[in-house]
């Protein structure tokens, strides 16, 4: 009498022993669906760990250090194993990629915007992102403008505000350096900036401020009104109840007044 032979091992639930060459993609997929295995999941990571990586350099070239992204991205791609359903049919790329780049998102949004941007335009951000990411695997390529656009239904401009307002999402230090020709290493500060042709009128003005009590009561206020308030002579007449031209009187006077006094109190020799 045969004896019955034994049904061969479940592949699926049995994790990867010592050596062994392990399936493709879509298999081990499958496998650490059915197991959740740690050996599974650590080679499935390592095996899309470029695939993130790729999604991380996009975000390279700003203050945040390359390593950092890329561990973003190695978390977005874990949490994406862990929520993987293989029975769904849908490529993991495709469904890893949004988990991927929400979990960057989250990390420029939480830790590294330093200039304040609406928060619809953010959310437009976000959206190209996952546009790009989309296009991308469908046409094998970078979508244009015009592309992404036709894809969220908005207009090229919106697209275009978008991508200057993700270029500029954090500050530069005036102290980081930069490569020149001439130097090594230059901060930035050392680049930019001039010297202020109106820099004196800085003592001008402070000797303006020390004799305004010589003026009266009115005149100070129309000198405020004027150039602390930056209106017009018109406005001011109307503001006090004087005429354009009694305003502009007044304004002669007061000037004249303060010049004298700033004269006077010149070093002698001094025009």
């Amino acid at each position: 009498m045969t004896q019955p032979q034994a049904k061969p091992p479940d592949d699926s639930a049995r994790p990867p022993g010592p050596g062994e060459h392990l399936a493709d993609e879509d298999a081990l997929l499958r496998r650490y669906r059915n197991t959740r295995d740690e050996r599974v999941r650590e080679e499935l990571v390592s095996r899309f760990l470029p695939f993130a990586r790729g999604l991380a350099l996009r975000y390279r070239g700003g203050s945040e250090p390359t390593e950092d992204l890329i561990q973003v991205a190695g978390l977005g791609l874990v949490k994406a194993i862990d929520r993987f359903e293989p029975e769904r049919g849908v490529p993991f790329t495709a469904f890893a990629a949004p988990t991927i780049l929400g979990e960057l998102r989250r990390h420029f949004r939480d830790r590294v915007w330093t200039l304040r941007v609406p928060r619809g335009l953010q959310e437009r951000i976000a959206q190209i992102d996952e546009a790009i990411t989309k296009l991308t695997g469908k046409m094998g390529r970078s979508p244009s403008i015009r592309e992404i656009a036709e894809k969220l239904g908005i207009e090229d401009v919106d697209v275009l505000e978008a991508f200057e307002a993700s270029h500029s999402r954090r500050t530069l230090s005036l102290d980081q350096p930069i490569a020149t020709a001439d130097t090594d290493e230059t901060a930035v500060s050392e680049r930019i900036g001039e010297a202020d042709p109106h820099f004196e009128a800085v003592e001008e003005r402070a000797a303006v401020q020390e004799n305004l009590p010589l003026l009266s009561e009115r005149e100070r206020l129309v000198i405020k009104l004027r150039f602390e308030d930056d209106m017009t002579q018109s406005e001011i007449a109307e503001r006090i109840g004087y005429s354009q031209m009694h305003v502009s009187r007044i304004l002669r006077r007061a000037l004249q007044r303060l010049r004298e006094a700033v004269e006077e109190e010149s070093p002698e020799g001094e025009s």
